[in-house]
């Protein structure tokens, strides 16, 4: 509950410095100051932290107080020594007026530049091939900050001041990477269809997450891969549900530079060593990716973005991610070139989840071809349809598709969870009973009445390799049998009061000496 009530306060504290830049500029844009900055206090305040504990053998009150040592340190003959120790421990070097706390400083005497913290970005950014360009979508001189130089270091020094209420080395990793991941989901919500280039909502995120994981809790040095990872939440969500999660090593692509950002930004505040951390600024499907070092992954969970356009180039036809289906996914559908993009990518023992739309699942020509390629292999576990209006950028429904490479059997589990969702006022949300009411579903895999059906290979093939969920979970309401001799006795009835009261009618027209009569 304690740690709850800190992530809170540090959402907040975070939120309100959103407050600063909101109606200067959209959430898509000033998601990117605030996340920056905020990253930056953070690398700042650990190299702080871990000088002062180099010098004093101890962790400081304050970042004021560790701060003051750190300065008294930079002008003593010993200098070296201590940034030698921290450049290579942390792998950057900062030097005292560069420090966020001194820019704080500064920003309340109102004596804040810009420029130090230009200065700041660069350095951080040239210190090591891990930060380069991380702060490259960070435009300090924008004149959506202000219509002069003076008003907007004004913006940017409001920031400043706003985010160092901020403690972000008081809490644990995850408290404060979940802060951080809260505001992206924050962002998300405000920037709308646009969000669904970095952000899959938490909650189905959850749902492919675990599905994943089941059977691979207890490995120790788990391997994750996500293509299209966009801010890396579908990667870092598995933390929570692996008995040795500072063991996994994460491997992710993303082709927009500024989510492969925020990606990188997210792993490290979540406190994943760099050992572990393997991403990766590219095309997915233009070239393959790893190649070099460890290619097959445990689990692979990938949201692409859905029905893309892509080259499918003829060469593809050789290349091994596809040419064990004789045929390209089409240049205007890149679904099933990213699904067998992943599928290619996981290890024999491993799970595969990807979110796609319907069509995946009944369209024919060459994605007929490839899926019925998957379901003679056995490769395709189970299909489970969500409900419409889940994610940000599209509000029609998707589904997951989890792949297996080795299975006992070609059955395929059928889940319709279309019905399993709480309304909200913009967009539907997937709960945590949804979550873990259809979990059970998926364990269970047995029949259950207009929820899910386990379908043989025999009775998939019959139906020509279509996996249109209504094929297999009739989830219509039967209508009420009529009783017609219950209907024809009520029509009697009706007609003899219809026949009682135009006697009445006609009597009371009569005394009122009017011919009319019914």
């Amino acid at each position: 509950m304690a740690e709850n009530t800190e992530s809170k306060e540090l959402q907040q504290v975070l939120w309100d410095g959103a407050n600063i830049l909101r109606g200067k500029m959209d959430a898509n844009e000033y998601k990117n100051y605030l996340l920056g900055i905020v990253f930056y206090k953070y690398l700042s305040d650990v190299y702080l932290v871990k000088a002062y504990d180099l010098l004093e053998d101890g962790k400081p009150d304050s970042m004021d107080e560790a701060f003051q040592v750190y300065e008294e340190a930079w002008n003593s003959d010993d200098r070296e020594d201590l940034t030698d120790e921290l450049k290579s421990e942390l792998h950057y070097l900062i030097t005292p007026e560069l420090t966020f706390t001194k820019m704080v400083r500064d920003a309340k005497e109102n004596k804040f530049s810009r420029e130090s913290l230009q200065t700041a970005f660069n350095n951080i950014e040239q210190a090591d091939t891990r930060f380069a360009n991380m702060f490259s979508d960070i435009d300090l001189y924008s004149t959506r900050l202000g219509v002069n130089d003076t008003k907007q270091a004004a913006t940017v020094s409001d920031l400043v001041k706003a985010i160092d209420r901020a403690d972000l080395l008081g809490h644990s990793g995850d408290v404060l990477g979940d802060a951080y991941e809260y505001m992206i989901g924050q962002f998300a919500s405000e920037t709308g269809k646009k969000a669904g280039e970095f952000y899959t909502p938490k909650n189905p995120g959850t749902l492919a997450d675990r599905i994943c994981m089941l059977g691979h809790e207890d490995i120790q040095g788990l391997s994750a891969y996500d293509p299209c990872m966009g801010s890396a939440s579908l990667l870092l969500h598995l933390r929570k549900y692996s008995h040795h999660p500072e063991y996994i090593k994460y491997y992710g692509q993303e082709l927009s530079q500024t989510t492969y950002n925020l990606a990188r930004m997210n792993l490290i505040l979540h406190g994943v060593s760099p050992d572990n951390q393997h991403l990766r600024n590219a095309d997915t499907l233009d070239a393959d990716w790893p190649t070099d070092e460890e290619n097959v992954f445990d689990i692979v969970a990938m949201n692409p973005p859905y029905s893309a356009h892509y080259s499918a180039n003829s060469g593809f036809l050789t290349d091994p991610r596809f040419s064990s289906y004789g045929v390209l996914p089409p240049k205007s559908k890149a679904d099933y070139a990213f699904l067998l993009h992943g599928f290619y990518h996981l290890k024999q023992t491993g799970t595969m989840a990807i979110f796609l739309p319907h069509g995946v699942l009944f369209r024919g020509a060459a994605e007929g071809k490839i899926r019925q390629k998957l379901l003679e292999d056995g490769s395709i576990d189970a299909v489970i349809g969500l409900a419409p209006n889940l994610f940000y950028n599209t509000s029609i429904p998707v589904c997951i598709v989890v792949l297996k490479k080795k299975r006992n059997g070609r059955d395929v589990l059928f889940i319709d969870a279309s019905k399993q969702y709480e309304s909200g006022k913009n967009q539907n949300q997937l709960s945590e009973e949804n979550v873990e009411h259809i979990l059970e579903l998926y364990r269970e895999r047995k029949d259950v009445d207009k929820q899910a059906h386990l379908a043989s290979f025999d009775e998939i093939e019959k139906n020509d390799f279509n996996l249109n969920i209504p094929r297999y979970i009739d989830t219509s309401e039967k209508e009420p049998e009529i009783d017609i001799d219950e209907v024809y006795e009520n029509l009697q009835k009706d007609d003899e009061e219809i026949r009682k009261a135009s006697g009445e009618l006609n009597k009371a027209f009569t005394e009122l000496g009017l011919s009319v009569r019914l």
